[in-house]
């Protein structure tokens, strides 16, 4: 079931013209930026976006220079699971490695305590109505997600088609607080 769903989702996603995903992605981008939440955190965690996601970049490049601390996701892939790794400038600090995923260059990472991030960015193949998350099946995400404190809060970004009513959940499966969409 989730694997057709995955199918479903990229064949729509391929099917959309990069300016739509750029204007719908400029749309999330200010939607996400006038959230209390977000106004609110110190230290932001955002995915940095694949071509097939809702477009994260320039939101990494604003929310530094608004003065906010930044960490994206470094994939231990030995270990199976992401940590939380501190940029200070996206096109200096990262490099392109495991999945094609643009990380904190090897030796460089400067890992942050998860009780230290108050606000992550979730990407996500899907979503539904209840933020219940389907992303790539890795289970990176959700083996992350479960270990945040309470306090932190988990939003999605999705295009709106990338909602649906209702999604398979796992046991291991971690829903978000929130999705934005557009």
């Amino acid at each position: 079931m989730k694997h057709k769903i995955r199918s479903h989702i990229k064949e729509k996603i391929r099917s959309y013209s990069a300016l739509e995903k750029s204007k719908k992605s400029a749309i999330i981008q200010d939607r996400l930026f006038n959230e209390e939440e977000f106004k609110r955190a110190q230290l932001v965690m955002f995915y940095v976006s694949l071509r097939d996601e809702v477009n994260t970049l320039s939101m990494i490049d604003e929310a530094v220079k608004m003065g906010k601390r930044v960490c994206v996701p470094v994939i231990l892939k030995e270990e199976r699971r992401l940590i939380a790794g501190e940029i200070k400038d996206r096109e200096k600090d990262l490099e392109r490695q495991h999945f094609g995923i643009y990380q904190p260059i090897v030796g460089h990472v400067k890992e942050v305590p998860l009780e230290d991030i108050d606000l992550v960015v979730v990407p996500g193949i899907a979503f539904d109505k209840n933020n219940v998350r389907l992303g790539r099946g890795h289970g990176y995400y959700d083996r992350f997600l479960c270990c945040l404190p309470k306090k932190t809060k988990t939003i999605g970004l999705a295009f709106d088609f990338q909602v649906l009513e209702y999604l398979p959940r796992d046991s291991h499966d971690v829903p978000v607080w929130k999705t934005i969409t557009a």
